[in-house]
């Protein structure tokens, strides 16, 4: 993986991979000398047409949601995987994604099986990310709720 130092103080911009950074144009942020996070990005620079989803659930087209926690994280993945395929966009444009939890301590107890959910929907590609734990979502029986934000190159 190639590093350049653009101007400005301490900051490496690393390229997803070539083949992903041909496609999407989407730059790692990543300042000197912190760790590599994994699974997630510092920070992403794109240029292109902006594409943003509401709060995503892990409901179907009939409004039933996923029975379990990772089921509906399962949905919520390619609910929003379906809204970019709306807007001509692809999982390896998303540049953000914040997460809405009901329950931190669920969330860390099924890291492994969200990672296998992930990469089945998105792939190896990791945007930036926020996870929040909140009191409740609109829909009582939602566990999570997701946002996106993708950038389509020009």
């Amino acid at each position: 993986m190639s590093v350049t130092t653009p101007k400005g103080p301490h900051l490496a911009v690393l390229p997803t991979t070539a083949e992903d950074e041909t496609r999407s144009r989407a730059q790692v942020l990543q300042p000197s000398g912190w760790p590599i996070p994994k699974g997630y990005a510092n920070g992403m620079a794109a240029e292109g047409r902006i594409v943003v989803t509401g709060g995503v659930i892990g409901w179907d087209d009939e409004e039933r949601l996923a029975e379990g926690f990772v089921a509906q994280v399962r949905q919520t993945l390619g609910n929003i995987a379906a809204i970019l395929a709306e807007a001509g966009a692809q999982p390896e444009h998303l540049v953000r994604l914040t997460w809405y939890v009901v329950d931190m301590e669920e969330y860390l107890a099924n890291l492994k099986e969200l990672g296998k959910a992930y990469r089945t929907i998105f792939g190896a590609h990791y945007p930036a990310m926020a996870l929040v734990q909140v009191v409740r979502l609109v829909e009582k029986a939602a566990r999570v709720e997701i946002e996106a934000t993708a950038v389509i190159p020009r």
